[in-house]
């Protein structure tokens, strides 16, 4: 495992301009909805994340690791938080907001009745790996958010920066709990393949919401923009593939994937794009 510095809690404003929720990315509302749908998992998905890795803390002995544990939570709060606040602008620019987020809690609090806490965990760290390697790829390649809106694009950013400072902590609690035999490999693995299965669909499903209730996201030169970025030059999702399979590797680390470079901009990172010039 490669050294890495504790996760820490900053609590950030990043004053969103309400009349830009549909069209602050440059290629157009397609792509905005793309990371609007991803943003109506966060508040209620990091509470779950919150619950699954606080059911452990007594039984994390190493201080190093209870201190990033400490500084996930903190994390994940904020995160919940801002991304409240920018849902709550799509319902202002009346757009279903509130009903797909509602779905979302429905469904986290369905899973967290039948899903023991070791699966929880699982799902967990299964979906903390999709948001680190989702932002390796917007932090690697300055295109992703090249010429957006400041402060749509800083909330990414930050958001990005600190998911790649506590990608391993919920991981680091699964194997100091369950270790690395057989029976922890299989929890871990099926819980990514459930989580691919599950979160994807669900993500596409509410892209699709929001193109159809908003009338100006029309014409099918936002759809070949869409798949350009997802798929074609871009590569925001075909660029996940192989760290994805990764995961399947026995002695897999999230730290294998080592992009602490980008880390040092939290450092000087500010929340305000005025601040910045």
């Amino acid at each position: 495992m490669l050294p890495t510095r504790t996760p820490i809690r900053r609590d950030y404003r990043f004053e969103l301009p309400a009349e830009r929720i549909g069209d602050w990315h440059p290629l157009g509302r397609h792509v905005s909805h793309f990371f609007n749908a991803l943003s109506l998992f966060f508040p209620d998905g990091e509470r779950f994340f919150i619950a699954a890795v606080r059911h452990y803390r007594e039984r994390i002995g190493d201080p190093e690791l209870s201190a990033a544990v400490a500084g996930f939570i903190g994390q994940e709060a904020m995160h919940g938080r801002e991304h409240e606040e920018y849902n709550e602008l799509l319902d202002r620019a009346g757009l279903p907001g509130s009903a797909l987020v509602g779905f979302v809690a429905r469904f986290l609090a369905r899973l967290k009745k039948v899903l023991s806490p070791m699966r929880q965990l699982s799902a967990t760290i299964a979906l903390e790996h999709f948001t680190a390697i989702m932002a390796n790829v917007l932090l690697s390649d300055p295109r992703i958010l090249a010429g957006a809106e400041p402060h749509y694009a800083r909330l990414w950013r930050w958001h990005a920066l600190e998911e790649t400072e506590h990608k391993a902590v919920a991981f680091d609690v699964y194997t100091s709990v369950y270790g690395r035999g057989l029976r922890a490999y299989l929890v871990r693995v099926t819980g990514l393949i459930g989580a691919t299965l599950i979160f994807w669909p669900l993500v596409f499903g509410f892209h699709l919401r929001l193109l159809r209730a908003d009338p100006q996201a029309r014409g099918l030169r936002g759809w070949l923009r869409l798949l350009d970025f997802l798929f074609g030059r871009y590569g925001a999702l075909r660029k996940l593939v192989k760290p994805w399979l990764d995961y399947f590797r026995p002695r897999f680390h999230p730290w294998d994937h080592d992009n602490r470079r980008f880390l040092h901009e939290l450092d000087r990172f500010q929340p305000q794009a005025s601040a910045a010039g």
